[in-house]
């Protein structure tokens, strides 16, 4: 199964983690340091729902939960 909406084609974008330590300024320490950074991966809130098509027929289609709430699609 593709991680890609078939409505409005959102796909997981690539994004970083970053650990930081240290004791803030605000709190008497010399400030966050960034000891870390590693790849992540945002990934849509994807769902397998029953869609009815404008021709009154019903399908199957990968859909994003943005799209179910925003009533792009009519669930059968």
């Amino acid at each position: 199964m593709s991680r890609i909406c078939e409505v409005c084609g959102k796909k997981p974008i690539v994004g970083s983690r970053i650990v930081r330590h240290g004791l803030k300024k605000a709190k008497g320490g010399i400030g966050l340091h960034t000891t870390g950074i590693s790849k992540r991966r945002f990934t849509p809130n994807l769902r397998n729902v029953h869609v009815r098509t404008a021709n009154g027929t019903t399908c199957h289609m990968t859909v994003c939960a943005a799209c179910l709430k925003a009533g792009r699609v009519t669930k059968a």
